[in-house]
């Protein structure tokens, strides 16, 4: 498998810092081409969420960076993978909260980070930002750790309910703010031919899934430009709508 990457990020209509941080990195290895996404979203309203975003994206991608290639020639197994993103982000949970203690504040990130390889995506979640599938349709592959989510799950209030709710944006967990994190991991099989969208939560409040579709679909993004292109007019059209957050997506076409 191959791949298409590109991203975008926008400091959006209000905000004076951009807290959002991502990265999209392809490696070469004797497995075949891999792609790596990591996307974090520094908490809005907290000081210096641009440190802590910033700090787990370049964490993760030091990770890749040195152990992409041992972790080809075993098969890209998903246990070792998992185990040892959790301690790095367990590791950065705690780097963070020793760093706001000494300084005096509170700061804290979310994560979405996706190995692909072969034919399989690797998924860690924490927070609220998210990651799609785009294929004949869109499809969410990660679940929201938010208040609202598990208000969801409980019965009391609707999927459509949550979207407008005004505690949408509660998180149950945050890296550098939680007293101990516990990610959610994904496992996914991956074909030719579709997208992955890896977005913070400012990317998908303003448009519909019908709207990212049609900007999207697999079959006109031939190439990087095209993609990136198509990631900046959906952020201007959030903006357009009076989206408050920062704003940043990544994407990855896979092809034969």
């Amino acid at each position: 498998m191959n791949y298409l990457i590109s991203a975008k990020t926008d400091i959006g209509t209000t905000r004076k810092t951009n807290q959002d941080a991502v990265s999209v990195r392809r490696y070469q290895t004797a497995a075949g081409p891999v792609a790596l996404v990591i996307l974090c979203d520094g908490m809005g309203g907290l000081a210096k969420g641009e440190l802590a975003s910033a700090s787990m994206v370049n964490a993760l991608r030091n990770w890749g960076d040195q152990r992409i290639g041992a972790i080809a020639a075993q098969g890209f197994p998903f246990d070792i993978i998992k185990f040892e993103w959790t301690e790095l982000i367990r590791s950065m949970n705690r780097k963070i909260q020793e760093y706001g203690a000494k300084a005096g504040i509170t700061l804290g990130t979310t994560l979405t980070a996706g190995l692909f390889s072969r034919d399989q995506l690797i998924l860690v979640n924490v927070g609220d930002t998210r990651a799609y599938q785009i294929s004949d349709r869109v499809a969410l592959l990660t679940k929201d750790q938010t208040f609202v989510m598990r208000e969801v799950d409980l019965g009391h209030l609707t999927p459509e309910q949550a979207e407008k709710d005004e505690r949408r944006s509660v998180l149950l967990q945050c890296i550098g703010a939680s007293e101990e994190v516990y990610p959610d991991y994904f496992l996914f099989p991956v074909a030719e031919n579709e997208l992955y969208l890896f977005c913070t939560d400012g990317f998908r409040h303003e448009i519909t899934t019908q709207e990212i579709f049609n900007a999207l679909n697999p079959a006109e993004m031939a190439n990087p430009d095209v993609i990136g292109t198509r990631l900046l007019q959906l952020i201007d059209l959030n903006k357009s709508r009076q989206e408050r957050d920062n704003i940043t997506a990544a994407a990855v076409r896979t092809y034969a």
